[in-house]
């Protein structure tokens, strides 16, 4: 399986050519967007800076992407394990011309990704995706021997992060180091087990760590959800901690788990980090259409106005720089904070969430308990090979009664609740989205819709 989108090149380890992401597809990508990189630079130095979490393919795909990049003439900064948030800012630490992440992110291990940023360390616009795909398809004439690129390896970078960390003024590192807390922390077998835990080190927690070590063999489904997190559960409850906290293989995706054993709740990350932050700086937020209502309860608590925009990372950074926002993300527990970067950063988040926790003088249940209560409920179709289009318009002629959203998918707005049904950008999918007051009323707002969609398709 090999995708191609706003979130980069993805696909399945291994089979023939163009049907998942073998040598000859990574090596015919990384041309593209060495070439892409060649054409929108304005340095003849020319630099791109690496980074993998620790899927078992990650040294190979990283291996083939530095040698055809260096073959173009291209400097590499090989960051080898790390994390998407922390090349992004190395990125513009360092002035480079752009950057790859090599990771599927929640995706299972049999897949690996080409995640590709610009020289501002943000993902490729949907223009410029466009166009690097297209380089993709045509030949390049690569350098000649005295002309080749040159890769270091640098590691001191995950260390830098924690400290940018620590330097940010809505994060007080004292007043956590100060609070005694102990928290479990599931790193999924990824490079996770290694940055959330040296953050919270440096801050004086006690850390109790689950599934840690960078194997690449994820001991469960990586995508941070309650029916993956059982062990962390358990661990939060046997060690008496005061949280959990899960991240994704990539750390760009953030949830907890209370004292209890009980979740926060993913989508209330984001909802949870804005509230602090907007408290100390008031400002706009921004959340993806497949969000939870509630932050744009808590925007409105704050005086100030909340946007939706299309799903994907690339689209929630162009919504918050239109809005002027102080911060925003997506529901998936991805924390977007413009004062740090713009993009998903997990062990900004941490930072953030700590503060304000401990701040609050609650636990994390009880905090949790301050936030309006909706329910999501996530379901999914197999992408059809035809004929999606024209269901969904189906779809919408069949309901006058909803506001109707079609910036990415349709988006049903009704009295008692909403529904959100779009193609994922990274799985042969539709996804089926729908929250309300309650789980059993998300459910069944999301079987009518998902029933009816599979009736139109036929």
């Amino acid at each position: 399986m090999l995708i191609k989108s706003i979130s980069g090149i993805r696909g399945t380890i291994g089979g023939e050519p163009g049907d998942g992401l073998t040598p000859p597809d990574i090596v015919r990508f990384a041309t593209g967007y060495g070439a892409w990189v060649i054409n929108n630079s304005n340095s003849k130095n020319l630099r791109v800076v690496i980074g993998r979490d620790a899927r078992m393919s990650g040294e190979l795909v990283s291996s083939l992407v530095t040698s055809t990049l260096n073959g173009m003439g291209i400097d590499v900064v090989d960051l080898g394990l790390s994390t998407t948030p922390t090349v992004e800012l190395v990125v513009t630490q360092l002035s480079a011309a752009g950057g790859v992440i090599i990771t599927a992110s929640h995706n299972p291990k049999n897949w690996n990704a080409l995640k590709l940023l610009d020289s501002n360390g943000e993902f490729l616009s949907a223009a410029a995706g466009e166009d690097m795909l297209r380089l993709s398809d045509q030949k390049f004439n690569f350098a000649e021997v005295d002309a080749l690129g040159r890769t270091t390896l640098e590691s001191k970078w995950l260390k830098w992060h924690v400290q940018h960390v620590f330097d940010l003024k809505l994060v007080d590192s004292n007043l956590i180091k100060n609070a005694g807390l102990k928290i479990a922390v599931d790193g999924v077998n990824s490079s996770g087990g290694i940055a959330i835990p040296m953050l919270l080190e440096s801050m004086g927690v006690e850390v109790v760590k689950v599934h840690c070590e960078p194997t690449g063999d994820f001991a469960h489904n990586p995508e941070p959800l309650p029916a993956n997190l059982k062990d962390l559960s358990q661990a939060v409850t046997t060690h008496n901690c005061d949280l959990g906290i899960s991240v994704d293989p990539d750390v760009d995706r953030l949830c907890f788990v209370n004292e209890d054993g009980t979740f926060f709740g993913e989508e209330y990350t984001l909802v949870a980090v804005a509230d602090y932050v907007l408290s100390k700086t008031p400002g706009n937020t921004v959340s993806n259409l497949s969000s939870t209502r509630a932050l744009s309860v808590v925007t409105e608590k704050h005086g100030v106005k909340y946007t939706a925009s299309a799903v994907g990372e690339v689209n929630v950074v162009e919504a918050i720089r239109k809005t002027n926002a102080i911060i925003g993300g997506e529901g998936n527990g991805g924390v977007i904070y413009p004062t740090s970067h713009a993009g998903r950063d997990a062990l900004v988040g941490v930072g953030l969430f700590l503060t304000h926790l401990v701040e609050s003088g609650l636990s994390c249940s009880q905090l949790r308990a301050t936030y309006p209560e909706f329910v999501i409920c996530k379901d999914k179709i197999d992408l059809p090979d035809s004929g999606v289009e024209e269901a969904l318009a189906a779809l919408v002629a069949n309901h006058p009664e909803a506001k109707v959203n079609q910036i990415d998918g349709v988006k049903f707005d009704l009295e008692e609740g909403w529904v959100h049904l779009r193609r994922s950008n990274t799985e042969p999918i539709i996804r089926v989205y729908a929250e309300s007051d309650s789980k059993e009323n998300a459910e069944g707002l999301a079987s009518k819709f998902k029933d009816e969609l599979l009736s139109l398709l036929g």
